[in-house]
């Protein structure tokens, strides 16, 4: 089992930035790939980002490219997403994930944290 915490949500202007941070423990040694993920109201939950656990290699959504980095602390079992110039669309709950090999989807999830970006 995996257990991932997320924090740094929060409120902040459009073109502001935040940084989010998801905690993971339990048997961190089985994951393979880590991911952000968001919901925002009367949407489909959406693929942010992406990042591998031992390379580093990463993927975004089109939607973010140029303004969000993923990136991950293996001492520290921490996966971070910075994001830079925010928009309101990115208004949203912002969930981590983690998938503990190539062929399988995201089996663990976060608990969520708001993110909410004003004009």
């Amino acid at each position: 089992q995996v257990q991932l915490v997320e924090s740094g949500g929060g409120l902040v202007q459009a073109g502001g930035s935040l940084r989010l941070s998801c905690a993971a423990s339990g048997l961190t040694r089985s994951i393979y790939r880590m991911g952000w993920f968001r919901h925002a109201p009367k949407k489909e939950r959406e693929f942010v980002a992406a990042i591998t656990w031992s390379g580093g290699s990463t993927g975004y959504a089109d939607s973010v490219k140029g303004r969000f980095t993923a990136s991950r602390d293996n001492a520290k079992n921490m996966q971070y997403l910075q994001m830079n110039s925010l928009k309101p669309e990115d208004t949203a709950v912002y969930y981590c994930a983690a998938a503990t090999s190539v062929g399988r989807g995201y089996e663990y999830w976060g608990q969520g944290t708001q993110v909410t970006v004003s004009s």
